[in-house]
Formats: structure tokens, sequence, C-alpha cells
């Protein structure tokens, strides 16, 4: 039995599960091209029918990935996410860099039109100021008033043309996101944060304070698709990372803090990933929860966890009451 189908807004059902394009781009650790193809192959055939990629996964490899594993062929009950890094561009260009960057991705996985499309530059508020200790970081970044005059124009042109069947976006300053969310044009999904830490970690670096399960709460009450990121916190919600960190990296604290959840997970005779999949498939209204893993035995732990049963509120309590508030 593979993952249950879950209401996904405007695209009618999908599974619980969604194959990330971190993995498979080996953002999270080293994979070889040949087990990554394995991997999507298998993710189809254990009922996972969406699959959310994007540019900078491996500068195109897990988008390359996907054209190989599938050739375009037998896909219509696949649904495909990808996204744009919109960078610094003047408002009359942004719809030819949305299709140029779309163009492209189409062209690695073999497909003529994407479901959703997503914008992978991080929202914050007109007057935010940039970390000047981070290079290019307003690259990584779009002020909310530009994203209302000239990006969501630009995914309405896009989707008016048939390239995509809906657009939407995920991380940004808390402020933005509740503007964004409440905009009286909505997108079509949100990428939220999903795990027991509540945790972005270095995702949010920019944003002290940031607090998902805010973000979520918002959505659902505007009746916005939500799709689950970060379950394993980037791997700070597992046995232990498969790359090397500094250890003043918010990841690195988000695992150090997480000492007592890994033996609450001992306790219960499961691994910390395990139990984090299985919380985050637990939080009510989520509707799919991208997975990052990068092989098959990662993802053979995932659908595990999806075959359980949902965690009571109960137990969900116990496990977030499990980690350190301060180290």
């Amino acid at each position: 039995m593979g993952p249950e189908s879950r209401e996904f807004g405007s695209f009618g059902s999908v599974s619980s599960l969604t194959l990330g394009g971190g993995g498979i781009g080996q953002v999270w650790g080293s994979t070889t091209r040949e087990e990554a193809i394995a991997t999507v192959k298998m993710a189809l055939d254990e009922g996972i029918n969406h699959f959310d990629l994007a540019p900078m996964y491996g500068r195109g490899e897990a988008e390359r990935v996907i054209g190989l594993a599938f050739s375009g062929v037998g896909l219509s009950d696949i649904k495909f996410t990808t996204k744009c890094l919109l960078g610094n561009v003047p408002p009359t260009e942004v719809y030819d860099s949305l299709n140029r960057s779309l163009t492209r991705s189409l062209d690695l996985m073999r497909l003529e039109r994407i479901d959703l499309f997503l914008l992978h530059s991080q929202l914050v508020e007109v007057d935010f100021l940039f970390d000047s200790r981070v290079e290019n970081a307003s690259r990584f970044m779009v002020p909310l008033n530009f994203f209302f005059e000239s990006v969501i124009p630009a995914f309405e042109r896009l989707q008016s043309e048939g390239k995509i069947g809906g657009w939407g976006f995920g991380l940004g300053h808390p402020q933005a996101l509740d503007r964004a969310i409440k905009h009286d044009i909505k997108p079509s999904a949100v990428q939220c944060v999903i795990n027991p830490l509540n945790s972005a970690g270095g995702m949010a670096r920019f944003f002290p304070g940031f607090n998902p399960n805010q973000v979520l709460k918002n959505c659902l009450e505007h009746n916005i698709s939500v799709l689950g990121i970060r379950a394993l916190q980037a791997g700070a919600l597992t046995s232990g990372f498969d790359r090397d960190l500094p250890q003043d990296d918010p990841d690195q604290n988000d695992f150090d803090r997480a000492k007592s959840f890994r033996e609450l997970a001992k306790d219960l005779g499961e691994s910390p990933a395990f139990l984090s999949y299985r919380y985050a498939l637990s939080v009510p209204g989520v509707s799919s929860i991208i997975l990052g893993v990068k092989n098959r035995e990662e993802l053979t732990e995932a659908l595990k966890a999806a075959s359980k049963p949902p965690l009571l509120p109960e137990e969900m309590v116990r496990i977030t009451k499990s980690f350190a508030t301060t180290l």
C-alpha cells in the first residue's frame, strides 16, 4: 500500500509524499545519477505522483534526472513542480526571466508544461535590510511590492498561456508572507516548513523568530494548499549529518537541540528520521510532504512511515516537548 491520496486544491489530489529534487540533485549528500533515476522510478511504482524540482538542485541535475527517468512518456497522472530564483531584474523583464527559466526546466524534464511554478526567492518587506555579511544576499529575495506589481502578473500570464497550472511561493520575512497569503490574488499553493522543531534552520537565518507554524495556520485560514518542506530539517532530525557543517551553523544548532528527540525515537523503537516523517505526515491540513531522499534506502524509510497511522495529538505534543529550547 502506497502513500494515501490527499486533496490538493485546484490540482485535484496528490500523494501524501512528494519526491523532492534536493536529494536526487545531490544537495543532501552524494549519490549517483543511476541511483537517482532508480529512486525516481521506485517512487512512482510505490504510488508517489508528485515530483518537486528546481534549477538550483544540482544546477539542473534533479530536473535532468526526471527527464531521463520518464523521457516525457506516460505522465498524464503525474504532477510536477519546479521553481525560479528571480534575482534582481527590472519589472519589464520579469516575465521573460520566469519564462526563460521555465523553458530550460521543461527542456531538461522533457515536459510541455508543469503543474506548479514556485518563486524560489524569499519574499521580504520593501524596507528589509539585507545582511551585508552575505554576498549577493539580495538576489535571493524579492520585495513584496515588486512581487505584487510584477511577479504575480507574470505568473498569471504564464498560467493563461497554458505553460503552468498554477503558481506559488515558499519562505520569506514573516510579515511579507502574511501579506502575500492575504493578498487578493491567492497563490495555488505555498511551501511551508513542517517539522517537530518548527524550524527552518539556515533557510531563515535572515529572519529571527521565524515561526513556520504561523505560516501554516495563515495558509489554512485562507484555503491555500500547503506542501510541507524540511520534514527532517536539513538532516537535523536524523541520526547524523551526511555533510560537514560549521559548529555555529543553524542546522547544526538544531541537531544539538534534538538530542532528547533522538533518545525518544530510540525509546519508541524508531529512527529519528522515521519519527520526523510520521510527525510531518500527521500535521492536519498538509497536502503532501516533500522528501529530500537521495537513494532508494532513504525513500523506503519514508514510505514505511507513510504506511503507519497518524500520530495522536498527545504523541505529537510529547515529540515537540522533547527538544531543548536552549543549549
